[in-house]
């Protein structure tokens, strides 16, 4: 050691990290714990119980004022409601009102109808869904399957139903789900397979499919059935309305010959007047 060396006083004590953690919460995880004795501990009980608006109140504003110091950033959640129409006009209103919060989730709805009626009023819009939350959608389009979409729908649904299928019998089964529903084509793979292990085959073969399709009927036949046979079942509606509309057809016949026999019957004001 030279003369221009000095010694440093070693530093006491534990040696301190800084080291950043990032949790993920849920703004509902942030008011149960806020809103319970138990703190954390109340996200396992299982009953989180009613929060108080004033606790919801004071989590967002607590919230918003990490925001704006960095230290939390929002991510939106998605919210998805499948069969949107079912819901009345108070739900609508409810999420008419939700959306305009900062801290709403992305919500996608999915719906099958046209013009309906919006539960709980009188009114019809497009997709039972109102005017001004219909406003504030961005609409998607969808289009029917093609054939080679829908027989590769059917290809996978095969593979995961462990279900060998020859090539014939997957055209036969993709033109019967492009005429009646996928949804029969898809039901109609396993209860072919069946059929073919009846017959100890370990594929399905035309047969097969053509086996299901008599044994099993899609809706448009089955509407047909009905149609045709309707007087045959018990309680049928459809009888019932059309001896309705016998009834008031033979009531209206019968009132206007009683009018006709009284027009006869009673003499002219003029005839009256000439005798």
């Amino acid at each position: 050691m030279g003369a221009q060396t000095r010694f440093v006083q070693c530093p006491e004590g534990e040696l301190q990290k800084r080291k950043e953690i990032v949790h993920t919460v849920s703004l509902h995880e942030i008011d149960v714990i806020n809103s319970r004795q138990q703190g954390f501990l109340a996200l396992f009980a299982g009953d989180t119980g009613e929060i108080k608006s004033e606790v919801r109140d004071q989590i967002d504003a607590k919230v918003a004022e990490w925001r704006e110091e960095g230290r939390a950033t929002i991510v939106p959640g998605v919210l998805f409601i499948d069969e949107v129409h079912m819901l009345d006009i108070e739900c609508f209103s409810f999420l008419n009102r939700a959306l305009e919060s900062d801290m709403a989730p992305v919500l996608v709805i999915a719906t099958n109808r046209g013009i309906s009626k919006i539960r709980g009023t009188e009114y019809k819009s497009p997709h039972g869904i109102p005017l001004d939350l219909l406003d504030r959608l961005m609409i998607v389009s969808t289009v029917s399957y093609t054939f080679d979409e829908t027989k590769k729908i059917l290809s996978v649904r095969c593979e995961e139903e462990d279900v060998e299928m020859s090539e014939d019998a997957l055209e036969l089964l993709t033109r019967i789900g492009m005429e009646t529903s996928l949804r029969y084509a898809i039901h109609m793979i396993m209860a072919a397979s069946l059929v073919a292990e009846k017959r100890k085959s370990g594929e399905v073969e035309i047969e097969d499919i053509k086996r299901v399709y008599t044994l099993f009927v899609d809706v448009k036949r089955s509407t047909q059935f009905l149609m045709e046979l309707s007087k045959e079942f018990m309680f049928n509606e459809l009888d019932a309305e059309n001896d309705d509309d016998d009834d008031d057809d033979s009531v209206s016949d019968e009132s206007d010959e009683e009018e006709n026999e009284n027009s006869t019957a009673s003499p002219s004001k003029e005839a009256m007047e000439e005798g």
